[in-house]
């Protein structure tokens, strides 16, 4: 089957890109497209700044794609005393899922399991999970106590032998690989200038001041440079080596620590997540995520090449053995695992266990006046965007920085509408022969938003690409032609792991990668 119309071609576009970058001279060059880069580059791009980003790989292809697929308050941080912290994070989560992106960030139930034998009680926890709503002002409803029947019914895998009762409470989730790509998109329709798999080789000097980068595009082999009155590192766990570009001396200001996640099969669907105490400090995840459960995770010191992390047997093993303190044995066999992924934090430097250290941003400026961010948490992404902004203020190479313009503290991402709305237009407002069925119409809605109908309009040019990817998923050939076209998808990876569901659902065979990749080359 031949699908799709290719109304431009990778390398053209990639060549304007690359022609606008090498052209003229950027305020601000952000190193680094995952969250916290592309969140800078739209936050200055809305105070006026002429912005570039590039990224060596793709879009949020490293750590902001690897979480726990969480926008939450942090309800462990109760446990150490940071109701402040756990309040911000409110704030932020519910601007998030009412204002900014409430197309991508969705209700989630969670429950914690209280056990004879576990680290908390039933007082205690019902008190915690009523604390944590009143600090979201019950947005989410009130914390309180379940019978272990009424908690079977939400999580039909939890684990009741032993279960004391339950403790409930409220949060949000969203596909973080989905999130990403529409502020990449939201930073480029504010004016940024953006290129994934475009990796820098080495910084630009001016009288010993980092003035711009030279950059190879790996996809065609291409060297250019970008010149910027100010370069920001968002480089996530490559934040040092590329400090040590511009100091060679420079000394490590950041550790890693690994967190890894299973993905499986459920035989039937859960309402509720669980969050399951592992001591009086750790928790594991248990979440209902695109239609399958996802495990994890786990917080251990990495030292080795970020390229190379990955998921091992041991990690399997830890949140495999993790999860079965709360769920039933015949939920967790191996044989239902359909993915498996891990990413690194970014930590700030310092002695003690990776598990302790605290969750918090590092911003640094280096000998030759490139600044460094790294670290932070998804919630609060738009947060360290703003922060980074004033920063930028105080830099005498960005023009009129007393003038930058103040972004608003609300600006939707693109797409922004109710995901209800768009799944009924996508159902009834089709043309005979080119509709699609109910399962893929919420799909689209639930991860594209409004942006569902440029899709839909693909479909109605050419209906084979309303066909499935794969018969068990709901995601369509229409997106991968909308990724190549509009969310720079140049690899199979970046458009079946973080366009589209498919990798993650264990649904990218050998025959869905070949079409895939003649689709994307046209």
């Amino acid at each position: 089957m031949t699908v799709g119309t290719r109304h431009d071609n990778i390398p053209a576009l990639r060549s304007r890109t690359r022609e606008e970058l090498a052209r003229g001279t950027f305020d601000l060059l952000v190193i680094g497209g995952g969250i916290l880069g592309t969140s800078v580059a739209w936050t200055a791009t809305q105070a006026g700044l002429r912005v570039a980003m590039v990224d060596a790989g793709d879009f949020a292809g490293a750590t902001s794609s690897a979480s726990s697929k969480l926008v939450h308050g942090g309800l462990r941080y109760l446990q150490t005393g940071n109701v402040r912290l756990v309040a911000e994070n409110h704030k932020e989560r519910r601007a998030l899922a009412s204002e900014v992106a409430p197309h991508l960030v969705n209700h989630r139930p969670f429950l914690v399991p209280i056990y004879a034998d576990g680290p908390h009680g039933a007082a205690k926890m019902g008190a915690g999970v009523f604390l944590y709503s009143a600090l979201s002002a019950f947005g989410d409803g009130m914390g309180r106590l379940l019978s272990p029947k009424q908690a079977k019914r939400l999580a039909p895998g939890l684990r009741t032998n032993g279960l004391k009762s339950v403790a409930a409470y409220g949060d949000h989730q969203m596909n973080d690989s989905r999130m990403a790509v529409m502020t990449v998109r939201a930073a480029v329709d504010a004016g940024a200038v953006v290129l994934n798999h475009a990796e820098v080789l080495a910084l630009r000097t001016t009288r010993n001041r980092v003035t711009g980068a030279e950059v190879r595009d790996r996809i065609g082999g291409e060297e250019f440079g970008v010149d910027a009155r100010l370069v920001l590192n968002a480089t996530g766990p490559w934040v040092d080596h590329l400090r040590r570009l511009e100091d060679p001396k420079a000394a490590p200001s950041v550790r890693l620590s690994k967190g890894a996640h299973l993905i499986l099969r459920t035989p039937e669907p859960w309402r509720a997540a669980l969050t399951i105490p592992v001591d009086k400090y750790r928790v594991s995840f248990a979440i209902p995520w695109e239609d399958h459960l996802l495990l994890g995770t786990t917080d251990q010191t990495y030292e080795g090449d970020p390229g190379e992390v990955g998921v091992v047997s041991s990690d399997v093993d830890q949140i495999l053995g993790e999860a079965a303190l709360g769920i039933d044995p015949s939920y967790l066999d191996r044989e239902h695992m359909t993915y498996s992924f891990a990413g690194l934090r970014v930590l700030p430097g310092g002695p003690g266990e990776t598990s302790s250290a605290k969750r918090e941003t590092v911003l640094s400026q280096g000998k030759g006046g490139m600044l460094s961010v790294a670290g932070g948490k998804w919630t609060t992404y738009r947060h360290i965007g703003r922060t980074v902004l004033e920063e930028l203020r105080k830099v005498s190479s960005v023009p009129l920085a007393e003038d930058m313009a103040v972004p608003l503290k609300t600006v939707p991402l693109p797409g922004l509408a109710s995901p209800d709305a768009i799944t009924h237009r996508l159902i009834i407002d089709r043309e005979p022969g080119a509709r699609l069925d109910p399962l893929v119409a919420r799909h689209l809605a639930s991860h594209y938003g409004s942006l569902a109908l440029d899709i839909a309009a693909l479909v109605r040019e050419e209906p084979a690409l309303g066909e499935r990817i794969h018969p068990d998923g709901p995601d369509i050939w229409a997106q991968v032609v909308f990724a190549r076209e509009r969310e720079w998808a140049v690899t199979v990876d970046d458009a079946l792991r973080r366009r589209t569901t498919v990798t993650v659902r264990g649904l990218d065979g050998a025959e869905v990668r070949e079409r895939t990749r003649r689709l994307l080359e046209g």
